[in-house]
């Protein structure tokens, strides 16, 4: 048996961390979705701004909507919504059999609103109605100003995909923020079935910790704080609330595993999607990384459900001088950071392509 299909089977969801015209145009991501059970897919700016810099495929687009008087953000995200749109249509099928569980598709709230939760939530709203599909997630960061976001965008009915989250804590802090926005609907008489996920990026932890930790640690706290943070969620689904919004028809927020590509030359490239493998979670994968599991993966286990050795691994990194939650936090600020700057490469790039398309006729 596949791999893929073994994760499948045990109830985690597959999906691409990636979105290009060439993937949709070439037929790939329809290939992906048959061979490998792909079931939906993310976005970002530096998908977006690798794409458009590295394919012709835009050219076309760009220079129409150029002429038709469209620059900056609104020309993005009209390329943005096309692709979307096509990968959406794509995944219906996953999300109708799921009665809204799989098949999503997720579009970034431009970075730059990160502070302005207003905006954020009115931004939300206006990009999931343009959308006109109902599997299209808008992507909203877990970050202080992004909690009350969350709270009034599911509160409205919008489907979200929590970003940037590095910690049990900053999973909590969502986590609560949904069912706050759940709990309001049902108290207004409105439908709770509203989706959305909360993504929790792994790699990363183990990159910002690297130089400063034993070799023996090295490669294990992104694992350690994924375990830790399936517990949690784990627990919610235990609890009581919860259980109240489920018998009313809500849907959980599952888990996402982000950021799930080997980063350290030395490790398996398969490491976090085999330490991963847990129910009613998404991992969503690079291609890289879904070619190499599909090739010589194994699922050798589930994640324990109380988190298994998570503590003990923790307390060794703490052991070793680093700070998890500080760490989190401050990758936190720095994602939305590194964000911002792909969304400005983003529109500077697509700027400068109208600008020489144009002079070339």
């Amino acid at each position: 048996m596949k791999p893929t299909r073994q994760l499948r089977d045990l109830g985690q969801s597959l999906w691409l961390d990636n979105i290009t015209r060439k993937l949709l145009e070439s037929g790939e991501l329809a290939r992906y979705i048959r061979d490998y059970g792909i079931t939906g897919l993310t976005s970002n700016p530096t998908i977006f701004d690798l794409a458009i810099k590295d394919s012709v495929a835009y050219d076309a687009a760009i220079i129409a909507k150029s002429r038709a008087g469209k620059s900056g953000e609104a020309l993005f995200l009209e390329l943005a919504l096309e692709d979307l749109v096509r990968a959406a249509d794509l995944f219906r099928p996953a999300h109708e059999a799921t009665r809204g569980v799989d098949g999503w598709v997720s579009l970034e709230l431009s970075p730059l609103l990160v502070n302005d939760t207003a905006r954020s939530v009115k931004s939300a709203a206006e990009l999931h109605a343009r959308a006109k599909r109902p599997n299209l997630f808008i992507k909203i960061p877990g970050t202080p100003a992004g909690v009350p976001a969350i709270e009034e965008s599911i509160f409205a009915g919008v489907p979200i995909n929590v970003t940037l989250l590095f910690s049990r804590e900053q999973y909590r802090a969502v986590a609560e923020a949904y069912l706050r926005g759940l709990e309001r609907r049902l108290a207004a008489g409105r439908d709770v079935r509203v989706a959305s996920v909360a993504s929790l990026f792994v790699s990363r932890l183990d990159v910002a910790v690297k130089d400063k930790v034993p070799a023996e640690l090295r490669n294990r706290l992104g694992i350690a704080v994924a375990r830790r943070t399936y517990k949690a969620y784990r627990d919610l689904l235990a609890s009581p609330r919860w259980k109240k919004l489920a018998s009313a028809g809500a849907m959980p927020q599952r888990v996402l595993w982000a950021s799930t590509g080997t980063k350290d030359p030395s490790a398996s490239d398969v490491l976090y999607v085999e330490a991963l493998a847990a129910p009613d979670t998404i991992d969503t994968l690079p291609e890289k990384t879904l070619h190499a599991f599909a090739d010589h993966g194994k699922v050798a286990g589930v994640m324990p459900v109380d988190g298994g050795d998570a503590e003990a691994e923790i307390a060794a990194f703490t052991k070793a001088g680093i700070d998890v939650d500080a760490v989190s936090s401050q990758l936190q600020r720095e994602g939305g950071d590194a964000f911002a700057k792909s969304w400005n490469d983003l529109l500077e790039r697509i700027a400068a392509k109208s600008e020489v398309l144009k002079k070339a006729g």
